[in-house]
């Protein structure tokens, strides 16, 4: 399959192209002076206040963002040094909340405002933060996530790609894979080994990767299920600038972990609903709309790789067999076990309302989301048989539960093997001793080497 670089269509910045963003800083912008509202309702009533004075329909996606970053209401829990308004984070749902109530747009969608952002926000130096966190917040700039490897899926650790210091740019060589957008992302959340002589997970660096160079090869990775979501990433020679560095050599690992816990809530996102029923739709509406239209054309499978446990009932009942005793045992138990895990995940969302940061709670919604998908297509089996593989029969939802079944086998694979959401819940949840590990005090060059 030939390579791909294609462009994303997101509105751009016309006074500074995406390469300033790399060689000029831009300091963030501070809001007037605000008051510090201890409550929802307080929050709630000043940015109604703010929405009613500031919400224009008819501007360009790119300039509302601008104003909204500009406020501080894009991030308000975070400082405002950094865009934000330094309220605790149950304020973000609640200005969320105010924003579609008003049929305001917000941030981005995408892994840049989801997991670069709140990475870079805690661990990059402020210089890159004055750099590349604006354009982010504003959706200028879009990103992907180089973390896994041929050989470094699971054990993300024993990554091989290496980043060496040559003058004032590092220069990357090796190969990533599974890397969602890879093909029109701007940066690369990027992990590389910088130092060999040390055990694998002390030798892991953090970098902000430049994607739009001659060093960085995209490959579209086509899947069984006919969709093409996912790339492979070949880097030759590619040169990132030292201050692209994120955190201290070596703290790839510890600021890799902020990214996955991030990753995990970030699985869960579903489309927003833009404008309201008798308001104005406008500009920012139609762009904001095309923008999520393109960017969930990536992920239009995802809702069968989670098993599609909302069909079962119709499909039952379509098939003639809801009557049959062990069908609707069967269906009982999956209705039933996606209630307890929207449970867990109304607990994970509730910590995060109390300003804790993605924990072990994610592992758990993580691995009941993997049961769900697996004993969804198990249900879908059953009411369907191998009918249920036909995708032209006529039916609805044929074409649906046929991709369910070739689907649900990534969820218990992408952002983290079941044995990996394992290994952390017993190691952080209940107490347990660590996995042994051979190589876990042993220098990597010498673990490659019997290898």
């Amino acid at each position: 399959m030939e390579p791909r670089r294609r462009r994303h269509s997101r509105p751009r910045r016309s006074r500074c192209s995406h390469d300033s963003h790399l060689g000029q800083s831009v300091r963030p912008a501070r809001s007037s002076p605000m008051s510090s509202p201890s409550t929802a309702d307080q929050v709630r009533s000043e940015v109604s206040a703010w929405l009613a004075e500031a919400w224009d329909p008819d501007i360009g996606l790119l300039d509302w963002r601008e104003r909204l970053v500009a406020s501080g209401w894009a991030v308000p829990s975070w400082s405002s040094e950094w865009y934000g308004r330094g309220l605790p984070a149950w304020a973000d749902t609640v200005v969320a909340t105010e924003l579609r109530a008003a049929g305001a747009v917000g941030p981005p969608l995408g892994s840049g405002m989801n997991l670069a952002a709140p990475t870079l926000a805690t661990h990059a130096s402020d210089e890159l933060k004055r750099r590349v966190l604006r354009p982010t917040l504003t959706g200028e700039l879009t990103w992907c996530q180089l973390f896994s490897e041929p050989t470094a899926g699971s054990d993300l650790a024993g990554l091989k790609a290496t980043a060496v210091l040559d003058g004032d740019e590092w220069i990357v060589n090796g190969q990533k894979v599974w890397n969602t957008s890879a093909h029109h992302a701007d940066f690369g959340m990027l992990v590389a080994r910088t130092d060999w002589d040390v055990p694998k997970h002390q030798g892991i660096s953090y970098f902000v990767l430049p994607m739009n160079q001659p060093g960085v090869e995209v490959r579209p990775i086509r899947q069984m299920n006919g969709y093409a979501s996912f790339s492979e990433v070949f880097l030759t020679d590619a040169q990132i600038p030292a201050s692209n560095q994120v955190g201290d050599l070596g703290e790839g690992w510890r600021i890799a972990r902020t990214t996955l816990a991030h990753e995990r809530s970030f699985a869960t996102m579903r489309r927003p609903q833009f404008g309201r029923d008798g308001l104005p739709q406008g500009r920012v509406i139609s762009e904001a709309a095309a923008e999520a239209d393109e960017y969930f054309s990536t992920y239009v499978w995802y809702p069968q790789r989670a098993g599609r446990a909302d069909l079962a009932i119709e499909r039952a009942r379509t098939l003639g067999v809801a009557d049959r005793p062990i069908v609707r045992q069967a269906i009982a138990d999956l209705i039933s076990f996606v209630r307890v895990n929207e449970w867990t995940a109304a607990r994970a969302r509730a910590a995060r309302l109390l300003g804790r940061p993605p924990g072990a709670e994610g592992s758990l919604g993580k691995l009941a989301a993997s049961e769900v998908a697996r004993r969804a297509a198990n249900v879908h089996t059953l009411i369907g048989g191998a009918g249920g593989m036909i995708t032209d029969a006529g039916r609805p939802h044929d074409t649906t539960i046929a991709e369910v079944l070739v689907s649900t086998v990534a969820q218990s694979i992408a952002g983290g093997t079941d044995e990996i959401q394992r290994n952390i819940i017993g190691e952080n949840v209940l107490g347990l001793p660590r996995e042994p590990g051979a190589d876990r005090d042993r220098p990597f060059r010498d673990v490659v080497r019997d290898g």
